[in-house]
């Protein structure tokens, strides 16, 4: 891992996933990184966001759903999640799902495992 980080210039605790060019606009593309199942999504303006796969509510993944401007919404219930900071924007859901760092490394995206939330504009990481 030591090795790999060096030569892409990624952090340790980053893991390469796939190539940018694998995921495309509006369309949720399911990863795994360190046994931890992950939506990698790219919006309509090109952005590309690391959420976390499951639903809060209904325990479905959400990579299977649909993506509309800066959300995903699950495919089961309708319940729309933040590609930004994980929160439930509509019911059923309430809980917030995790929010993972993402980077682009010679058209290569790499994301850490550890879940990020951005509240009050300060990002915390879950312990």
């Amino acid at each position: 891992m030591l090795r790999l980080s060096q030569e892409w210039g990624v952090k340790l605790g980053f893991e390469r996933v796939c190539d940018a060019a694998k995921v495309q606009v509006n369309t949720p593309m399911k990863v795994e990184v360190a046994g931890q199942a992950i939506a990698v999504v790219r919006d309509s303006v090109g952005e590309l966001y690391a959420i976390g796969d499951t639903c809060t509510h209904g325990d479905v993944s959400l990579s299977e759903g649909f993506v509309e401007d800066d959300t995903l919404e699950c495919w089961a219930h309708g319940a729309k999640f933040s590609l930004k900071i994980g929160h439930p924007l509509t019911l059923p859901a309430y809980e917030p799902v995790p929010v993972y760092a993402i980077k682009i490394v010679d058209e290569q995206i790499f994301i850490d495992p550890t879940p990020i939330f951005k509240e009050n504009n300060n990002v915390h990481t879950r312990n």
